[in-house]
């Protein structure tokens, strides 16, 4: 029981910081990520890329240093 919640508030940072680094709402992700928990990984991918696609836009060219 203690390693679940362990992994529940380990996986909610992880998520609070990178929506925060990514610009996306780092409440909501901190949040699904205390109640989901690291199966919500793939979710946010998808999410952060579809983020920066609307901020840079589709037809744009994007490198990453």
């Amino acid at each position: 029981m203690i390693a679940l919640l362990l992994v529940s508030v380990v996986s909610s940072l992880f998520f609070y910081v990178e929506a925060f680094k990514s610009g996306m709402k780092a409440k909501v992700w901190a949040a699904a990520g205390f109640v989901i928990g690291p199966f919500l990984l793939p979710m946010f991918t998808i999410s952060r890329h579809v983020a920066m696609r609307k901020a840079v836009g589709f037809n744009n060219l994007y490198l990453r240093a």
